[in-house]
């Protein structure tokens, strides 16, 4: 039906395709006018195109001659031409859409046309990598074509100083991965000085591998803490008693693996108040322990070694489940991290207080013009049309693909689907085929090496282990007798060129071992073979005690199996069954899109607030004088105190000038000198002007003993340091909410709107608490503090050191 539809109507893609194909036509027509070209000539076009555009022109006037320089370019600088397809998949990114583009159809050359076209606008092009590797390998070998054209290149990865940032970004073209440009960002937004900042206003960025970058990876939000004050000790106490609990409905816990949620029973809870020594785990000063009770009990019987983290170095690393990447830097939040690290038996590090943080989706949005490009998008295109604005377009292929994708085998137990993959590649490998096995985990990866080895088939292992070797054993995967076990990364971004002989041989063999919850991923492991029209097969080996098998559906096979008399190492082949696993795949997706736009709607409301306060924190730093605004501020809170204390509704003798006396005091009203009794004898209005007179001499005179320029820097200083530690305790407090705000749902609420309301409250609230500090603080300031800051001493005059001792339990015996 929907096929008879889209031939009725005609498909929209097919359509741009063709539009963009006249394009096309209108740069292949240049190409002879250019290949008459001189180098210095072809590069001169590149001061023209700007001329042009600062005289009024735009930038899809300047496409076709922009596309035809930078495909000459590249044949003179690079020894590559760029193939119509390839012309095709950079109109689509200039657009700002999502180029689909199967494996070895060569996207970092496709980037280097729209990179060009709007690096000429002077405004700046970020192109963004999942790793170092890659931004730094594209940057140098790009850079090459971008320098000829007289564009500037830059690199952003870890480890470099605020300079070399701060070069980077001014370059028109800059490299760099995912999350050093979101923590760039956030760390632009905590600087002291405008000067300290590196980013410059966000305006085009080509996300390589967008479906990893702005789907996988933006589930965990950037984070910059700083350390908390809560002790670790409870986190080793839980970790000694989870263990004792028993998995079950009529036992201690209940796992739930569709919804990936667990809990404890009552039973569970009555054992565990036992083991503490404590009455009722639900008391207002336990709640800490119960929070950790769920953290613990994750981290116990969910999040498994070398599958979901590993530990290395002395320190837990998690295992991105998407791309098996090794995310350094990254935690879990909201405390499972910690008791991943108890379970394990490490150091816990002390819970740490957030300092700033935003999400992926929210960064990215930023982006005057956002585009990406990757292999397979297709399956995601509903959320990323929903979340982001971006059109997936598949690109056609340069040449027809004839991988051949078989259909699933699959067996009872995993240890017959483990045997019958190393049978597969024994016979491959004995005729000089080369293979790449998929795996979901490292053990799985290790397990098959294991048996590998006993079967004498010699063999590379590319998983999370071996991070720094990716590229490397990638690259070689399609030479004549290789053997390659890859979990879900698979070289991303590598090309597997097929050695001499492999085409006869039927090219790269693709043995999956598992199926992914997300059809994507899979579609990944397939696009490594049959790159460029290369010849190549792929097939998935199942088994029923696989968790996409064993949570969604295998009973219905199992008992098929077992009807007809199957033995353990006999499969079942069916396109049916293949078709009823993508089926439950389909589901999965849904469910975790319903999931990752529930927590988007939630970070929203937090994104708001956070653009409102980056914004008027920004000004604050551009602002040469604050004075008008703290001013403005002074005068506010006389307002305040006069209609909350001598409110005009009432009379007279029922104000509470006693209260006024002292509420102001906390900011600049010497009671000894203006009493009380001084209050009574003037009428509302004239009270109100001598409290105004009063605060205005009171700063004028310390504006006169400071000098004007130390006091606009101490207003400047101080306004910053209440509004970001306001913004810090503001963050934790949308943390707890956010926590709690499920509950609503009992009393038939909306908790979404719940939320945005409170969230709202609290973010007024804070504000007008910055309002009152930094005034408080301005006129309270001590001359030690002045003379420190000359000094430019490190002083924190706004926090008072407390000592926190959280009471830490220790199991009791229990039978």
């Amino acid at each position: 039906m929907f096929g008879f539809i889209e031939k009725l109507l005609g498909n929209n893609s097919a359509k741009e395709i063709k539009k963009m194909r006249k394009i096309v036509d209108e740069i292949n027509a240049l190409e002879n006018t250019y290949i008459a070209l001189s180098d210095a000539s072809l590069v001169a076009k590149t001061t023209e195109f700007k001329e042009r555009l600062a005289k009024g022109e735009t930038l899809d006037d300047l496409l076709p001659e922009a596309f035809a320089v930078v495909r000459e370019a590249s044949k003179r600088v690079l020894g590559m031409r760029h193939f119509d397809v390839q012309l095709i998949g950079g109109i689509t990114l200039h657009k700002g859409n999502i180029a689909e583009m199967r494996t070895g159809e060569g996207k970092t050359l496709v980037a280097t046309l729209p990179v060009y076209l709007n690096a000429l606008t002077g405004k700046g092009v970020h192109v963004v990598t999942v790793n170092d590797y890659l931004a730094s390998r594209d940057c140098e070998q790009m850079g090459k074509l971008y320098n000829f054209l007289g564009l500037s290149t830059g690199l952003i990865i870890s480890n470099l100083d605020y300079q070399q940032r701060k070069i980077a970004y001014a370059a028109d073209i800059t490299y760099g991965t995912n999350n050093e440009f979101g923590f760039d960002y956030l760390r632009d937004n905590m600087v002291s000085d405008v000067s300290q900042m590196v980013q410059r206003p966000l305006h085009y960025a080509i996300v390589d591998e967008v479906d990893s970058i702005l789907i996988d990876e933006a589930r965990t939000p950037l984070i910059i803490s700083g350390p908390g004050e809560r002790s670790t000790d409870n986190y080793y106490t839980l970790a000694k008693i989870v263990p004792r609990l028993k998995a079950g409905e009529d036992e201690d816990y209940v796992i739930d693996e569709k919804q990936k949620t667990i809990a404890p029973t009552e039973k569970g809870i009555a054992k565990v108040e036992k083991m503490l020594g404590i009455e009722n785990l639900y008391d207002q000063e336990n709640l800490e322990l119960n929070h950790l009770l769920g953290c613990s009990l994750r981290a116990y019987a969910m999040m498994h070694r070398d599958t979901d983290y590993v530990v290395k170095d002395g320190e837990v690393v998690i295992v991105d489940e998407f791309t098996g990447r090794l995310m350094f830097g990254r935690r879990y939040s909201d405390g499972l991290h910690q008791a991943i690290e108890a379970k394990e038996g490490l150091k816990v590090e002390r819970e740490s207080q957030t300092l700033a943080s935003i999400t992926f989706q929210n960064y990215f949005r930023m982006y005057d013009k956002l585009a990406g490009m990757t292999g397979t998008a297709k399956t995601e295109e509903t959320e990323f049309s929903n979340i982001y604005g971006l059109a997936v377009w598949p690109i056609p292929s340069n040449k027809p693909l004839i991988r051949l994708d078989l259909p699933d085998l699959i067996f009872k137990t995993k240890a017959a689907k483990y045997r019958a993959v190393v049978r597969d590649a024994v016979k491959r490998h004995k005729a000089g085929q080369p293979i790449l096995i998929g795996t979901t985990s490292i053990v799985q990866s290790e397990e098959l090496s294991d048996m590998l080895k006993r079967s004498g088939v010699p063999h590379n292992v590319l998983n999370a282990k071996h991070h720094e070797k990716e590229a490397e054993i990638i690259a070689q995967a399609g030479q004549k007798g290789m053997v390659t076990i890859a979990t879900n990364m698979a070289g991303r971004g590598t090309d597997i060129a097929l050695g001499e002989g492999v085409p006869e041989l039927g090219g790269l063999a693709i043995l999956g071992t598992e199926r992914h919850e997300s059809r994507r991923i899979d579609n990944q492991l397939r696009g490594r073979s049959g790159r460029q029209g290369d010849p190549g097969s792929s097939q998935f080996f199942l088994s029923l005690e696989d968790d996409l098998m064993r949570i969604f559906g295998a009973d219905n096979i199992a008992g098929m199996m077992d009807k007809l008399g199957m033995e353990e190492d006999e499969p079942i082949e069916h396109a049916l069954i293949t078709r009823s696993i993508e089926k439950a795949q389909k589901k999965v997706e849904n469910r975790n899109y319903e999931i990752r736009k529930q927590i988007l709607e939630y970070d929203d409301v937090m994104n708001q607030q956070r653009e409102v306060l980056y914004e008027q924190r920004h000004k604050i730093l551009q602002n040469e004088s604050l004075k008008d605004t703290i001013i403005e501020m002074v005068d506010k809170i006389v307002f305040e105190a006069m209609d909350r204390f001598a409110d005009e509704k009432l009379y007279p003798e029922e104000w509470d000038y006693e209260g006024l006396s002292k509420h102001l005091s906390n900011y600049f009203l010497d009671t000894k000198t203006f009493t009380v009794a001084h209050m009574e004898e003037l009428g509302r209005g004239e009270l109100e002007e001598k409290l105004l007179d009063i605060a205005h001499v009171e700063y004028e005179e310390r504006e006169s003993l400071l000098g004007e320029s130390m006091m606009r820097q101490l207003e400047k200083a101080i306004m910053l340091r209440v509004v970001d530690r306001k913004w810090m305790e503001h963050l934790d407090n949308m943390d707890m909410l956010r926590e709690g705000i499920g509950l609503r749902a009992y009393g038939q609420k909306n908790p979404l709107v719940e939320y945005k309301f409170e969230a709202y409250d609290m973010f007024q609230n804070m504000i007008e608490s910055i309002q009152d500090e930094t005034v408080m603080y301005l006129f309270r300031i001590r001359a030690q503090f002045i003379e420190d800051v000359e000094e430019e001493k490190p002083v924190d005059y706004l926090h008072d050191a407390q000592t926190h001792h959280d009471d830490v339990l220790e199991p009791q015996n229990i039978d």
